[in-house]
């Protein structure tokens, strides 16, 4: 058996998901950490969970869907969700009217989960209750508003750092002397043990 991913979309084995521990739904085992409120490793919460424990915040229940859409109608104009993805983007699960009847996904602009889509440009074109599927179709454009980055102020010129260039190491003539009188010690002592050696002469012939 196989089950999708309501972060990432992937669809996995069974024994490959994880159930979240606070919102009891199936979930990749990349897209889960060990609980942040305990750090008990055990205990596993998917990525949405853990976000609304570190950084709670107050936000409608369908904006998930909104800035998703938005998002996407930079470059697409037809978006296929399934409702795992949506539940996955929301970060709660969809009421049980939106798998059972047709009119949920109406684009009547009274519902308050038809606001999101219709916010964001979108409207939907097919909703497959049978399959669990929701096809998304743009109609209008609205800009995708990025949070501001904060600019960099420089008040100084800039500085370069000095650079030093390294010294050529040349050795001292008293090191070169040094040296050449130590081979010459060398040479030396080499002579002296051929010399030393038993029943070898230098010059004679064998």
């Amino acid at each position: 058996m196989k089950d999708e991913c309501g972060i990432c979309g992937r669809v996995l084995r069974v024994a490959y998901m994880r159930q979240c521990q606070r919102c009891k739904k199936l979930f990749c085992r990349d897209c889960m950490v060990p609980d942040v409120a305990t750090g008990d490793p055990n205990a596993l919460l998917c990525l949405h969970c853990a976000r609304r424990v570190v950084a709670p915040t107050s936000k409608g229940k369908y904006d998930g869907l909104e800035r998703h859409l938005k998002f996407r109608a930079a470059f697409t104009s037809t978006v296929k969700l399934t409702f795992a993805r949506i539940d996955g983007l929301n970060g709660s699960e969809l009421p049980t009217s939106a798998f059972r009847d047709q009119t949920w996904w109406s684009n009547t602009s009274t519902n308050i989960h038809t606001k999101a889509w219709l916010n964001a440009g979108w409207e939907v074109q097919e909703a497959n209750l049978k399959e669990g599927y929701v096809i998304f179709k743009k109609v209008r454009d609205i800009p995708f508003k990025k949070s501001p980055r904060r600019k960099l102020e420089i008040n100084k010129p800039f500085t370069p750092v000095p650079v030093h260039r390294p010294r050529s190491k040349v050795p001292s003539k008293t090191k070169v002397s040094k040296l050449y009188a130590r081979i010459k010690n060398m040479e030396r002592n080499r002579a002296l043990e051929r010399r030393n050696i038993r029943g070898f002469k230098p010059g004679a012939r064998q």
